[in-house]
């Protein structure tokens, strides 16, 4: 993925007009592990929500592939979001009152899979993260921890090709941070490419992470 003068201005034209991102040029390598580092209002979160086309630049381009993404309607990046980009929020963004097995179904509902084959791949997820005895627990029961790896499966369900986690360990303890990093280093290990932002050195400073991209006031300034 490539980002060429990225811009993003909101409220543009207006007295309150707030440039968040300024002519951010950087490639995403494939497979890898990469972080977006700074601190509270640096921009991380909104260059994040650009490259998995939640919303779009101001001016700038955003290539995957051969495919440039800020030009495409939106009937097109919502087909991109689903078949190519997984996301893990800092909140989690977990259903009360579905169980856990349906809250990792849901993003893929609007793919229409065959009811079978979808349950068996959102087992083989719970499998993989030790969570199969919890699948039928409404997902209020689960500690942060469980509640991470039910989102991490969430975000898997559909095979995406990129992983999308902002701010992932914020609501996390120390233990539970480490934790996280070493899923996400299983995740690095079947070939998937992952974004974080985070300003937690568990995450930054962690061997997992292959790049570290640092982000202050809306410019790449290290990395």
């Amino acid at each position: 993925m490539k980002l060429d003068d990225v811009h993003k201005v909101f409220n543009q034209g207006r007295p309150n007009a707030h440039a968040a991102i300024r002519g951010v040029s950087l490639t995403i390598e494939p497979n890898q592990v990469t972080c977006l580092k700074g601190a509270s209002g640096s921009g991380k979160s909104t260059l994040l929500s650009m490259i998995g086309c939640l919303s779009r630049p101001t001016s700038g381009r955003i290539h995957l592939g051969d495919r440039m993404l800020s030009s495409l309607p939106e009937r097109f990046l919502t087909d991109i979001r689903r078949h190519t980009f997984g996301f893990i929020f800092q909140q989690f963004n977990l259903i009360s009152g579905l169980s856990v097995l349906e809250n990792i179904m849901l993003p893929a509902y609007p793919l229409a899979p065959e009811y079978k084959t979808l349950k068996q791949t959102a087992h083989g997820l719970l499998g993989r993260f030790d969570l199969e005895h919890k699948a039928q627990n409404p997902v209020q029961w689960l500690s942060g921890g469980e509640a991470q790896r039910v989102a991490i499966c969430r975000a898997l369900i559909n095979d995406p090709q990129i992983l999308i986690a902002d701010e992932p360990t914020a609501n996390l303890d120390t233990r539970l941070s480490h934790a996280f990093m070493g899923q996400i280093r299983q995740l690095r290990e079947i070939g998937k490419t992952i974004l974080i932002t985070s300003h937690d050195p568990v995450v930054f400073e962690s061997p997992v992470v292959d790049r570290v991209i640092e982000l202050c006031d809306g410019q790449v300034v290290g990395g």
